[in-house]
């Protein structure tokens, strides 16, 4: 009598396995059979199906398998796919990051179209330019970072994340705040029952050296919970001409989660950062460029330092009512301070010789409390599928901060002498305080209308109050609290066309309120945006998509930087950007991966008292693109080799928003060697530039240009369980 026992394709230590089992099945039925023979009965068994290991099933939540990402919950705040979300939503996975041995979140978002580093604020942390708009400010699992300030005061960490998500155009229907260029979303490494651990160890060029690693299981005697614990601490001299000063960061991150019912799930997340670096502005532009003959030119001193920590934590409870409905509570609490001296250019002289310096000195502190409550439900009504989400967040948030300046010699432009001249005697330049308490409403709707079509509907109503006093030497003024409210709408449509093609069109809008330092104004008017974008998502395989898609973002009352009273921002009245873009992610054969875009932004002033109306916003690239693609061979002796390559293009800039000078255009080549000894352990080898070319990465003002590293090397071991 034969006995049906199926079984999947896999590895050859696998199916021993299963021939084992096969055999022992058998045997034990031995018997039973033998004895059916001698009576002459008949026995039915029933099938045994031996199943191989569980298929990978990715949520918004967690790893994504290679290059392509299909779901995510960035645009939405549900687990949604993404050729069901009518606005561009790229996605960066931790494979990438891998590969390329990225250390910058700058660096990771070279992969995505229409995304450029916008400066990294003198060393302090990071800011983008997102289709020509700045943002200096992003997301953790969907929680803004310092949404008191205008920016966060440490470059981000990548040692906890497991994808980076870039929502483009505005999105204040979920998130309130934020800029209409776009959010960038860091989702981070869960906990896992199942034990798993990595750790890498890093070496390079001009002195650079990082550990780091992640460990993660169940915690004994606790039943349903899981822990893991991420750290990175390194130590970078840079390629910076910086007086012999090193600049380091430590940052660790403990997660848990618990599920104490199949209804409940309960996680946290904290993290702790804590960074020591030279107070670094770059070049300086004169007679309309930077000069990059030397791009190891430093006009600081030894005592320019900065100091800074940023710590949160972040609560989420989810709970299932039923299969239909789920209540969601997420509680994140922030705090953080930090402290610089700095020598800081103020001025070039006339004939371009020499560079006037002063003394500054910062010391500021935030902490703010943000929740959000949400209901999810879904349910059918007149035939239609509904995914309906009903939120509130309430955000209360604090900063001060206290400037003090002093004189401070000159040096020359050219051949800067430094470890000469100590800080003299400070004066009170400002004193800062500023509360901003907000509470928003918000609901959206997810429809299925059928025939292929997937309607998109969203609104948001934001109240509160902003307390904003500042002193100067001069005054003490007092002004009264400003009430600020804003409605965002959003709608978008998505047409199927065919399986592997979807059409959409959206309209999305922004509220913002102000907290840049805008000079002689005491409660600027909230920042609003609107977007009207059409694209298209495109998948030629079930492992490789393309998204397409044409935007224009008009943006009001903009804040940027003062060209007159540095320090300060000014508002300019209106701004524009339209373009085109178009990202391509995933496997094109078997062990043959790639992830890049490519883009176009006209991003100008259209509306303006100060500014002429017509200019290029600053950092802002009329072209821009970028390709990284890796080879790992699958079979034979050379199995586990990977190489890969990229080009990163950008076009020029303009380094400030009066268009007064200009940073040129470059292309970037790179490329990785990497071999995976065993399943458990990987060297690479990351080699950057490998044109040594000169370049401004970063500008952000006359006196803030950062340039691009040379040709540099980074070898990595990486061991994981």
């Amino acid at each position: 009598m034969p006995v049906e026992v199926p079984v999947r394709p896999g590895s050859g230590s696998a199916n021993r396995r299963r021939s084992r089992l096969l055999l022992a099945l058998l045997g034990s039925a031995a018997p039973v059979l033998a004895s059916a023979q001698e009576s002459g009965d008949t026995i039915a068994l029933d099938t045994i199906t031996v199943a191989g290991p569980p298929q990978f099933a990715e949520t918004a939540y967690g790893p994504v398998q290679g290059y392509r990402a299909t779901r995510s919950a960035t645009a939405t705040k549900t687990d949604t796919p993404l050729r069901d979300i009518p606005q561009t939503v790229n996605v960066v996975p931790r494979e990438v990051l891998i590969d390329r041995q990225e250390t910058r979140l700058t660096d990771a978002l070279f992969n995505v179209s229409n995304v450029q580093p916008g400066g990294t604020i003198q060393g302090r942390s990071d800011t983008f330019i997102i289709r020509g708009f700045r943002t200096q400010t992003y997301a953790i699992d969907g929680v803004f970072m310092n949404q008191a300030s205008n920016f966060y005061p440490v470059q981000r960490d990548l040692a906890d994340v497991e994808r980076i998500e870039v929502l483009k155009g505005p999105a204040s229907v979920l998130y309130g705040r934020g800029d209409p260029g776009g959010v960038i979303n860091i989702v981070t490494r869960q906990p896992s029952l199942v034990p798993t651990a990595d750790a890498s160890i890093q070496g390079g060029s001009f002195g650079f050296r990082r550990v780091q690693g992640s460990a993660s299981g169940p915690v004994p005697g606790a039943d349903g919970v899981a822990a893991r614990l991420s750290f990175g601490t390194q130590v970078d001299p840079t390629f910076r001409d910086l007086a012999g000063r090193d600049n380091s960061r430590f940052f660790i991150a403990p997660a848990v989660t618990w599920n104490p019912s199949p209804d409940t799930r309960v996680s946290f997340i904290g993290e702790f950062t804590r960074q020591d670096t030279v107070y670094d502005e770059g070049l300086i532009a004169r007679n309309g460029r930077v000069p990059l003959d030397n791009i190891r030119r430093y006009y600081g001193e030894p005592f320019s330092r900065y100091n800074a920590n940023a710590n949160f934590g972040t609560l989420k409870v989810e709970h299932d009512f039923n299969e239909h409905v789920m209540l969601r509570q997420v509680l994140n609490a922030q705090s953080g301070s930090f402290d610089a001296i700095a020598a800081r250019a103020t001025g070039v002289s006339a004939n371009g010789l020499t560079v006037a310096r002063r003394t500054t000195a910062a010391a500021s502190i935030y902490a703010s409390v943000d929740s959000q409550t949400e209901l999810v439900a879904k349910f059918d009504v007149l035939g239609l599928r509904h995914t309906v989400l009903f939120g509130v967040e309430y955000f209360n948030g604090y900063r001060r901060a206290v400037t003090t300046q002093g004189a401070l010699s000159s040096v020359s432009f050219n051949d800067p002498l430094i470890g000469v001249a100590l800080p003299g005697a400070l004066s009170l330049q400002s004193d800062l305080k500023q509360k901003n308490e907000l509470t928003g409403l918000y609901a959206q709707d997810q429809i299925d209308l059928g025939y292929g079509l997937q309607l998109l509907l969203g609104v948001r109503y934001d109240s509160g109050t902003q307390f904003y006093f500042s002193r100067t030497p001069t005054s003490r003024t007092i002004p009264p609290d400003q009430e600020l409210s804003g409605v965002s709408p959003r709608v978008g449509l998505i047409y199927r066309v065919a399986e592997p093609l979807a059409l959409y069109a959206s309209y999305t809008t922004s509220f913002k309120p102000q907290t840049a330092n805008v000079f002689n104004a005491a409660n600027p008017p909230p920042e609003t945006g609107e977007q009207i974008e059409v694209g298209t998502r495109f998948d030629f395989s079930p492992d490789l998509s393309l998204t397409a898609s044409v935007f224009d973002i008009t943006r009001n009352n903009v804040a940027a930087n003062d060209p007159v009273n540095t320090g300060f921002s000014i508002i300019t009245g209106q701004q524009r950007s339209k373009g085109v873009e178009a990202d391509l992610a995933g496997t094109i054969l078997p062990g043959w991966k790639v992830i890049g875009g490519v883009g176009y932004t006209d991003a100008r002033v259209t509306r303006d008292t100060t500014i002429p109306v017509g200019n290029r916003l600053e950092a802002a690239p009329l072209f821009s693109g970028s390709v990284w693609t890796t080879y790992q061979v699958q079979d034979g002796p050379w199995r586990g080799l990977g190489l890969g390559a990229g080009v990163t293009y950008v076009g020029s800039r303009f380094g400030d928003i009066t268009n007064t000078y200009k940073v040129g255009a470059y292309t970037r080549v790179d490329a990785a060697v990497f071999y995976d000894l065993n399943e458990h352990a990987r060297f690479s080898l990351n080699l950057k530039n490998l044109t040594d070319a000169r370049y401004i990465e970063q500008p952000f003002n006359q006196f803030n240009n950062l340039p691009g590293a040379p040709f540099s090397v980074l070898a990595t071991l990486t061991a994981r369980l």
